[in-house]
Order: structure tokens, then sequence, then C-alpha cells
């Protein structure tokens, strides 16, 4: 049990509750990362039809429904004020929501003095059509990501996310399917069990993006426990806190029947090259691995070539100057010399790039 300030944490577990009165009861500073899906204040009127005749099943529930924009603004400020106290100065908040509330949110969270480090559209690939065909498909939600303090560090896992998307840096519109089929919690009437019930395609981005492992997640509308399910796969700690029973008790529910790995930091942990020994080049010729006076061969095909000298930079047609330098005159814009210098493998028989001997460095 993490403990802060010998307070401990109820981690692992679901709170029935108000959020705003729950959270007081957990320790400030103490959460890594806040995920809340809060009530949209969808404001519907009369009940909505297919062309089927089938009717459709809208929001409609007590806890998305308010007065008036004043009283959702009073409700909105006292969760988001909640929040920010249990929040580390390094933590970070994801909130997600429609048209119909997420800027009443966004101003919110900048009078409290968060501040925006993105928004993500979530583009659904199988929206709900208009049926009343007075407006356009609501096809997308925004996420507001959001760090407590502005200027202290915080967890962005970039080259993970970049790994996740084909070793594409990863973009803030992101294609991903609503919640159906499997996935989709029923209740014992085999209806969907809550109504607004959200992807664990889209949490696992979040949190794998934002949170490492052994983090602690708080979610305060935590609803049938996706964030809860996702945390636990990808070890995880979370705290889920929810206002309705029913809702709690499936979320205890799925979150138990989530099988969790034994952690394996290779398999949870993306390796941040940016964290790695950093190896000049010359340490290359030090230890032998190249010679002075041997060739270097520019790009793949070898059209070009330059020789290493023995102070570790290189010569190329009267000049002087290190990988990166000699590089980038030849493409005439930045270069990294190690991904663009190839030397003679005699063992290959082959052109090999010198960042293989890098390799060979860090290894010993």
């Amino acid at each position: 049990m993490i403990t802060q300030n010998e307070q401990p944490l109820p981690l692992d577990q679901v709170l029935v509750g108000d959020c705003r009165q729950v959270l007081e009861e957990l320790p400030p500073d103490s959460i890594d990362l806040i995920f809340a899906d809060p009530p949209y204040n969808l404001q519907l009127e009369g009940e909505l039809w297919r062309p089927n005749l089938t009717k459709v099943d809208a929001v409609d529930e007590d806890w998305d429904q308010f007065d008036s924009f004043t009283q959702y603004d009073d409700f909105t400020r006292e969760w988001l004020t909640a929040c920010r106290r249990v929040l580390k100065p390094t933590g970070t908040l994801w909130v997600i929501g429609s048209y119909h509330n997420i800027y009443r949110v966004g101003k919110l969270l900048q009078d409290l003095n968060f501040w925006f480090l993105n928004d993500v559209v979530w583009i659904k690939a199988n929206p709900m059509p208009n049926f009343r065909g007075v407006r356009y498909t609501n096809a997308h939600e925004t996420l507001l990501w959001a760090q407590k303090e502005k200027g202290e560090s915080y967890t962005f896992n970039y080259h993970t996310m970049k790994a996740l998307n084909d070793e594409l840096q990863m973009r803030s519109d992101w294609y991903l399917p609503i919640c159906t089929g499997k996935e989709r919690l029923k209740d014992e009437q085999g209806e969907k069990a809550h109504p607004t019930q959200k992807p664990e395609a889209l949490l696992y981005r979040v949190i794998l993006s934002s949170s490492n492992p052994g983090d602690v997640i708080l979610d305060p509308f935590f609803g049938t426990g996706t964030t809860g399910a996702v945390a636990r796969k990808l070890h995880r700690h979370f705290i889920g806190i929810e206002v309705d029973p029913t809702y709690a008790k499936l979320a205890r529910a799925r979150v138990e029947e989530v099988a969790q790995l034994e952690f394996d930091p290779p398999i949870f942990v993306t390796p941040n090259p940016r964290h790695r020994e950093r190896i000049p080049f010359g340490s290359l010729v030090e230890n032998g691995l190249l010679e002075p006076g041997q060739e270097l061969f520019f790009g793949a095909d070898g059209s070009q070539s330059a020789k290493v000298l023995a102070d570790g930079q290189l010569a190329y047609n009267g000049k002087r100057g290190s990988i990166h330098q000699i590089a980038k005159s030849l493409r005439e814009g930045p270069s990294n010399g190690w991904k663009v210098w190839y030397y003679w493998d005699e063992k290959t028989q082959q052109r090999q790039p010198i960042d293989h001997l890098r390799e060979m460095l860090r290894k010993g």
C-alpha cells in the first residue's frame, strides 16, 4: 500500500460516493494521473426514434441532468478543484466531453490554473447517425490534456506512442471505434449497462502515453470501470470513484476478471534512446573498432566516402568535421551521422551502419 503523509491510498479499489466528497478523503499531491469522463449535460428534449421506429437508448439518467448552465459550472468547478488538490505537482489530467460541455470544462480548467498540453479529437469510426437529419452526424469527442503546474516535468511517453503508431509521431486525431460487441457490458436484462461506456482502446492510449508502471491513476467518474481494467493490464494502480452503486458493482466484477501478467519491464516499458549512454564517435577509434585512415561510406549506396581521422573527425573534400557536420554538408540539411555513415564489415562482406559499432560499445 502506497502512503502519502502516513495516509494510505485505497489502491485498486472502487469507492462509492460523490467524487467531490470522496476526493477530500484522499491525501494531497498523491495521484499521478487523472482521467475524467464527467456528465456531458446533454440537455436532451423528448425521445429519439430511428427510421425503423425503434427507440434510441439515449443518455437520460439523473446524473446527467442539471437545471442550468450555472449549476453545471458549479458542479464542474467543485470536482476539478478537488482533483487539483490530490494531483501531484508533476501530474496531469485528462477530461473528455462533447460540444455540450467541453468548452465550459476547458474554461474552468484555465480558471483553476491548469495548463493545457494538448486537445485530442477522438474520431469515432462508427458513430451513431443523426436520425432526424437536421444536423451533422456527431462523429467525434474532444479530450483535454492538462498539467497541474505550468513548467513542471510531466510524463509523456513519446517513443511509446511512436512505436504504437508504426514509428510515426502520434497525432492528436485518434481514429477509434466506439464501444460495441463483447466489450460492451450488459446488465441482467441483456441491455447495455452504461450509456457512455468508453472503448478500452481510448484509455489504452491515454494511460500508456501519460503514466508509468506503478503509477496511481484516478477516475472520479468510474462508471463500469474501463479505466481500472486498462490500468491493471498495463501494471498501473487505479482508484475509481462512482456515485451509482450498481455501476460500481459492475466495475468491481469487471476489474477483478482482468488477468494481470507478472511485471516484466521489457514488455511494459519502451526504451527511450535519449536516456541511453552517450557514446562519442571518437570512442570507436579509441577502442579500435575503426582505424585512422579507414574509409566510411555515405548512405547505403556508398557513392560518397570520407576518411576517419585520429581525433574522431572525418575528412571529406578538404574539409574536417564531425560525422554529423560532414553528413549535413553532403545532405544539405540536418542529419544524424550515426544513421547515414557505413563501414565495410569484413565478416559479412557488406556495408554496415556505424551505429552497430556504437551498440557494441554500449553492451561492453
